[in-house]
């Protein structure tokens, strides 16, 4: 089991943006991948950005694609979410997860990750 914690999250306007951190702990950073989802009243989790163990290989969410940048320093063992051009729409709890080794695929089921942070809140207002 990987520890994660976020933070960074908070309120904003449109048009800004916000840069989220997660820190990492307990296996070797570069071991396994990372990702970001977000989760808004109501409405299930839902898949924002992934990063590989290497930081070579990233994917992200259509709705962020040329908006959010992830990445990940294994100096820090933290990982990041650029957010640039937030939406009101972007308004979430923003969750940091670790990949599980054992089922990791492509980083954008819930299924894929087994330590996950409390959140952060992201708030962006019009």
């Amino acid at each position: 089991q990987v520890h994660v914690a976020e933070s960074g999250g908070g309120l904003v306007q449109a048009g800004d943006s916000l840069k989220l951190s997660c820190t990492a702990s307990g296996r070797t950073f570069t071991s396994y991948a990372m990702g970001w989802f977000r989760q808004s009243p109501g409405k299930a989790r839902e898949f924002v950005a992934t990063i590989s163990g290497s930081g070579a290989s990233t994917h992200y969410a259509d709705s962020v694609k040329g908006r959010f940048i992830i990445s990940r320093d294994s100096a820090k063992t933290t990982t990041y979410l650029q957010m640039n051009n937030l939406k009101p729409e972007d308004t979430a709890l923003y969750y940091c997860a670790a990949g599980d080794p054992h089922t990791y695929y492509d980083g954008t089921y819930v299924d894929e990750y087994d330590s996950w942070g409390q959140g952060t809140q992201v708030t962006v207002s019009s």
